[in-house]
């Protein structure tokens, strides 16, 4: 959840064109005091270009920053409240990590006295006090990683923004690493501006999650609203996995929806939709449900097929089950409970509630 109603930064209908090209269309955006907010897109959705609007990096076309009510759109970077952090670390290679970190402090004017005392206490939060004196070419990429974001906390800005920081890294040590931030930021408390492409790492860190796809916000809310509950195709497959359905509507009535999808019968929750429409219909693999007998009651779509493919994932197992139309869909099923071989005729089925009808 956001750590505060209390907006410390509001981004009003902003926009940004390079040429002929728009990189953001019309984004209006509130982050609040002591939240992580994690901007999620493809490459070239506009992310990028945001965090470094906030920065001061980048000057907006049109569209209004305000920070805790004062407008920052025309100050420059070393004036607005705020560090960043790149996914190119830019680091000193000629210096110590200690030399990096305390860099800021002293083209500030810092005695020396506090930075030390100050870069003592920032290399204890990122676990790297013990490197202190190491030039940082002498450096893993994770610690690397580390004095960078060190470099940037020991301002203490009210916003720090990362761009990618972790896009160079090895898997298991991203993962590795995004224990470590979530554990940071907890104990820092300060506000956390978080750019990625990679889904995985957006849910694992974020309050929030704003989707953003060829430069406009899609949507932004609570991670576990904006899986759950996507408010267009395109953040429904973008995050995680789901089972798409299109969905052509021919009944309306007691609050359920009834429709075709090539050969099948799909019902589901009414959303104000009209006998005629056309919508998509979200269905995650995990809220689907496989068997070789019928499901009872009366609340289920019921597909019939085939085990396709079986992918076992440790904890999961994914079955690729294709239907009697000829189309794929995807189960997810623990371990415990993965009794089906490629080849056994199933029931595939879920509630009523469990898709999500989206008509864009």
């Amino acid at each position: 959840m956001a750590k505060s109603a209390d907006v410390i930064l509001k981004v009003d209908r902003v926009s940004k064109r390079f040429g002929e090209t728009w990189a953001l269309r019309d984004v209006s955006l509130d982050v609040y005091r002591g939240e992580l907010l994690v901007l999620l897109g493809p490459s070239g959705s506009g992310k990028s270009t945001l965090l470094r609007i906030i920065a001061g990096l980048e000057t907006a076309t049109s569209g209004r920053l305000y920070m805790e009510g004062v407008d920052i759109t025309d100050l420059p970077p070393y004036k607005r409240d705020t560090s960043m952090v790149f996914q190119h670390l830019a680091l000193f290679p000629h210096m110590t990590v200690y030399e990096n970190v305390a860099y800021g402090l002293k083209i500030r004017g810092v005695p020396k006295e506090e930075i030390d005392r100050r870069v003592d206490e920032v290399l204890s939060l990122v676990r790297i006090r013990e490197l202190r004196d190491r030039k940082v070419t002498k450096l893993s990429g994770g610690q690397q990683q580390r004095v960078a974001i060190a470099r940037s906390l020991i301002l203490r800005p009210k916003i720090l923004l990362l761009d990618e920081p972790l896009g160079a890294l090895d898997l298991k040590l991203r993962k590795e690493l995004h224990i470590e931030l979530k554990r940071l930021h907890e104990e820092v408390g300060n506000t956390w501006i978080f750019v990625t492409h990679d889904q995985e790492e957006a849910l694992t860190l974020a309050d929030r999650i704003g989707v953003m796809n060829e430069g406009r916000l899609i949507q932004v809310g609570e991670k576990w609203d904006v899986y759950d509950y996507p408010k267009t195709r395109f953040v429904a497959e973008f995050i995680g996995e789901t089972n798409m359905f299109t969905v052509s509507i021919d009944d309306v009535s007691g609050g359920v929806a009834t429709g075709s999808w090539k050969g099948f019968r799909v019902s589901f929750k009414d959303g104000g939709f009209r006998p005629g429409e056309t919508i998509y219909l979200s269905v995650r693999p995990e809220n689907l449900h496989i068997s070789k007998e019928p499901p009872a009651g009366e609340e289920y779509n019921v597909f019939h097929g085939v085990v396709d493919v079986e992918v076992f994932r440790g904890s999961y197992v994914i079955y690729h089950i294709r239907l009697d139309n000829g189309e794929i869909i995807r189960v997810t099923v623990l371990s415990k409970d993965a009794e089906f071989d490629p080849g056994d005729r199933v029931y595939v089925y879920w509630r009523f509630d469990k898709g999500v009808p989206l008509r864009e």
